[in-house]
C-alpha cells in the first residue's frame, strides 16, 4: 500500500482552492460573528483527541450536482452517533466517500489518527473501519455459517500452498476450528444459531439484517457505518439489533448511523449530525438538534 494520499485543501463548492481570508481586513460592522450563516453547521465542537473518525471539507460532484459539498464532522470513540437528513442530503455517498467506494473530489478522511482518503474499500476494513449497507448483501446461495466463516480476511486456507502441503495444513485446521468457535460465539449472541445451516438466501429481510451486522463482526471492526439497518425490520428485530448494537458499543465498538426514524435516533444516539443538500447543517445532542430551527426547517415543519 502506498503511503502517498491525497491531502486536505480548503476548498469551495466547486473543489477550487479558497484563498485565506486577509486577517488585516476592517470587520463587516454588519455581521454578527455570533449569527449562523448560510453554509455554515451549528457545531458542537469535539475535542479531536475523543475522535476515532475525524471528516474534513468532504466533496463529491457527479455532472454538475453537489452531492457531498464540503462536509466536516467527527464521531466520538466509542459512542453511537447518527447522520440524518431528508432524501438526497448526501448521507449514503459521505458512507461511500468515507469507505473507498467513490474518490472524493477534495477533503480527508482520518480514522483513528491515520489519514485513510483513497483507500480502498478492503484497505480501510483491515483498518477497523467497516460499513454496511441499506440493502443487506449476504451471499445467498452459502449457509449462515458459511457467510460468516467467509468473513474474516487473510485467513491461511485461502492460500492453496497452505491448504495442500502436509506441514502447513495443520495450521490451517486449527486456524478454522479457533473461527468456527468464533462463528458460533457471533451466531448466539444475535440470536440467529437457529439459522447455522439455512441458506441466506431464505432468511426474512430482519434476519439478513442481524447476519449482515455479525458478518461486519467478524471482520474485528473498531468503528462501524451502519446504512439505515433498520429499513424492512419488524420492531420485534428492530429491538434485538438495537440490544446488540447497545451491547458491542458498551464494548468499545464505536458506530455511525444513517437512519430514517427520527425517534429512534433522539432515543438511542449520543450525538447527532444533520445534513441537508450535501452540507452538515447541524451537529450536537439530539436535544439541541430536536431544538435547532434550522434543522426543523430542513424537514419541512417534521417533529423531529
Amino acid at each position: 500500500m502506498s503511503d502517498d494520499r491525497p491531502t486536505a485543501e480548503t476548498a469551495d463548492a466547486t473543489g477550487a482552492t479558497v484563498a485565506e481570508p486577509d486577517a488585516s481586513a476592517e470587520p463587516d460592522p454588519d455581521h454578527d460573528d455570533g449569527a449562523t450563516t448560510t453554509g455554515t453547521a451549528d457545531r458542537d465542537e469535539l475535542d479531536p483527541a475523543d475522535a476515532s473518525l475525524v471528516v474534513e471539507d468532504l466533496a463529491k460532484r457527479f455532472g454538475g450536482i453537489d452531492a457531498v459539498d464540503g462536509v466536516s464532522f467527527s464521531v466520538e470513540r466509542g459512542t453511537l452517533t447518527g447522520l440524518i437528513g431528508p432524501n438526497g442530503a448526501g448521507k449514503s455517498t459521505t458512507f461511500d466517500l468515507i469507505t473507498g467506494v467513490h474518490d472524493p473530489d477534495g477533503g480527508r478522511v482520518t480514522f483513528e489518527g491515520r489519514d485513510v482518503t483513497g483507500y480502498r474499500t478492503a484497505e480501510i476494513a483491515d483498518e477497523g473501519l467497516v460499513r454496511t449497507f441499506q440493502i443487506a448483501r449476504e451471499l445467498e446461495e452459502m449457509t449462515v455459517l458459511e457467510n460468516l466463516m467467509l468473513a474474516p480476511r487473510g485467513q491461511s486456507g485461502e492460500k492453496l500452498l497452505n491448504a495442500v502441503t502436509p506441514g502447513l495444513r495443520g495450521r490451517v485446521r486449527e486456524e478454522e476450528r479457533e473461527l468456527r468457535e468464533r462463528v458460533w460465539e457471533t451466531l448466539e449472541l444475535f440470536e440467529i444459531d437457529h439459522l447455522a445451516e439455512e441458506y441466506a438466501g431464505n432468511l426474512s429481510g430482519g434476519q439478513r439484517k442481524l447476519l449482515e451486522l455479525a458478518r461486519a463482526l467478524m471482520v474485528d471492526p473498531s468503528m462501524l457505518l451502519l446504512d439505515e439497518p433498520f429499513a424492512g425490520v419488524n420492531p420485534t428485530l428492530e429491538e434485538k439489533l438495537l440490544d446488540r448494537i447497545h451491547e458491542l458499543r458498551e464494548g468499545g465498538l464505536t458506530f455511525l448511523l444513517v437512519e430514517h426514524d427520527m425517534n429512534l435516533i433522539m432515543e438511542h444516539c449520543e450525538r447527532v449530525i444533520v445534513m441537508h443538500q450535501g452540507q452538515v447543517l447541524a451537529e450536537g445532542p439530539p436535544a439541541e438538534i430536536r431544538s435547532n430551527e434550522r434543522v426543523i426547517d430542513a424537514y419541512l415543519g417534521e417533529d423531529v
